[in-house]
């Protein structure tokens, strides 16, 4: 596994290299630049602000590179890693696009930034300006135009990659034993997120189907699978032939009745009933799998227990989750919840509310 770290000034992310390091096993790599003169010295700006993150925070300070650690290009990083990819490995030194794209190419990858109100990180820079007697001093005006720069520069700044993040981490823990806890919550290890578990891949799918609906009530996607494979797919909205339910096909989804009001009225068939319709009974058979991301209604569930469905995967609740339970217990259809690493914008503040 190799974790790419990136983000702003004094947000924090040379401290998060250091928490994978020292509670998770991994070793720091290092690319020297290859690029041009603006990126190299965007670098040695950046460092500046970043070289007494672990001195203000109370870390250990690494004060030189490995050199079996140390790289010339990317490729050469990446040729070393691939042959001990089953090893941990953490790197900050991705400063362009172009670097990003080759690391990206590799299934043990992963990009996470971290980022921070800019009052925070202004606070954060002038109190390693002070851990180190340095005479230079920085206003909160100019640290705002060399945190644009750093961000939003044209031809080197980090947005474009930041916004290619699987993972966003907004940092505004204000010590280090907070900061570690909250890391610690997020299992930031998870190799789920570099190679999706076959719930987490088919609940994408359905995920992915869902935004074909056209039920202006709600979108929901449906996938069919036995065997890994998959049977069918669907999502809901008017049937074939009658006008979108977007476009006033469906007069009781327009009308915006609460959940579970009218449905006797209601033009839409669910995904489920268009991924059972699809598929037929004679390809469904005993241990298929219907993966949706929304619990099946009462309606649904009693067909998907008449075809012989073994188990119903899915993502969000719905408004009569006990009756659709109560159904396929009876039935002898296996139902769980699917909870998936998290990924996104995650606020690390948050995370030590739970």
């Amino acid at each position: 596994m190799l974790v790419g770290l990136c983000g702003g000034i004094c947000a924090g992310k040379s401290t998060v290299a250091q928490y994978l390091s020292e509670h998770h096993g991994f070793t720091h790599l290092y690319l020297r630049q290859e690029h041009t003169k603006a990126v190299q010295e965007k670098r040695q700006s950046h460092n500046f602000a970043e070289a007494n993150a672990q001195h203000a925070n109370g870390t250990k300070q690494t004060t030189s590179m490995n050199p079996e650690h140390t790289f010339n290009t990317t490729e050469e990083l990446l040729d070393f890693v691939t042959k001990r990819w089953l090893g941990r490995w953490v790197t900050t030194d991705i400063y362009t696009e172009a670097i990003l794209d080759k690391l990206e190419r590799r299934p043990f990858f992963i990009l996470i930034s971290v980022d921070a109100p800019v009052s925070t990180r202004w606070k954060r820079f002038q109190n390693r300006l002070q851990a180190t007697s340095s005479v230079e001093s920085l206003s909160l005006e100019d640290f705002l135009i060399r945190s644009d720069e750093h961000l939003y520069d044209p031809r080197t700044g980090l947005m474009p990659l930041i916004s290619r993040a699987t993972v966003r981490l907004i940092n505004t823990s204000s010590n280090l034993a907070h900061l570690y806890a909250t890391l610690g919550r997020l299992d930031l290890t998870n190799e789920d997120r570099l190679r999706p578990s076959w719930d987490q891949y088919f609940m994408q799918l359905a995920s992915l189907a869902a935004q074909r609906s056209n039920c202006m009530k709600r979108r929901v996607g449906c996938v069919l699978v036995r065997e890994k494979r998959v049977i069918s797919t669907g999502y809901n909205g008017t049937p074939r032939g009658l006008k979108n339910c977007g476009e006033g096909g469906c007069q009781r989804c327009n009308d915006g009745l609460s959940s579970g009001v009218g449905l006797g009225t209601c033009l839409c068939i669910h995904a489920e009933e268009n991924a059972l319709l699809e598929a037929g009974r004679e390809r469904i058979r005993e241990g298929a799998i219907l993966y949706c991301d929304t619990c099946p209604c009462l309606t649904c569930s009693i067909k998907i227990a008449q075809v012989g469905i073994s188990e119903v995967v899915y993502s969000q609740g719905y408004s009569m989750d006990g009756e659709t339970a109560a159904v396929f217990k009876e039935a002898g259809v296996h139902l769980r919840q699917f909870s998936p690493p998290a990924n996104g914008m995650i606020h690390l503040e948050k995370q030590s509310l739970y």
